[in-house]
């Protein structure tokens, strides 16, 4: 996979991120509700904290905090993507998506708005899980997929030793 592969798919999570939550801004009031189907809504929420509102109650501080954490690791997974090799395809995929949810989640709108805006909302009878976004969707794919490959994909020094032996 190529560098322009590699930044393209970061690029592409920033920007679908950032058009649905000005979208549902724009079309939303604050909690107002779109039922799509019967455990799935559209609703607008806005998360002054980190994942699951954690901080939210901060007093404030917790946006820069956050801000600086995105800065430190959106640099970091730019230069790991910038030195992977292009055989490393769904490394690449994994660190591309979570740099994307970084940049518009913890960058854009807390830099401009200061709070993540999120708008879906899946549900089940009366139990809600909170809500999220396309950028918190695409870390949370990027990191299912790093895992994965952490611990499934087969070390090839190990497999050549093996068979060397």
């Amino acid at each position: 996979m190529n560098l322009l592969s590699r930044y393209g798919i970061a690029a592409l999570v920033v920007i679908l991120d950032q058009i649905t939550k000005v979208w549902v801004d724009r079309s939303l009031q604050l909690y107002e509700q779109i039922p799509v189907t019967p455990m799935f809504n559209i609703t607008l929420a806005y998360n002054r904290g980190a994942a699951f509102s954690f901080l939210s109650d901060a007093g404030g501080w917790q946006r820069w905090f956050f801000i600086g954490i995105s800065v430190v690791v959106s640099v970091c997974l730019t230069v790991w993507l910038y030195r992977m090799k292009p055989n490393e395809k769904w490394l690449a995929i994994a660190i591309a998506l979570i740099l994307g949810g970084a940049i518009g989640n913890n960058l854009i709108d807390r830099v401009i708005y200061g709070h993540v805006v999120d708008f879906i909302q899946v549900y089940y009878n009366t139990w809600y899980f909170p809500s999220f976004n396309v950028a918190d969707s695409a870390i949370t794919v990027g990191t299912i997929l790093l895992l994965i490959l952490t611990f499934f994909e087969k070390d090839e020094q190990t497999t050549t030793k093996s068979k060397n032996s």
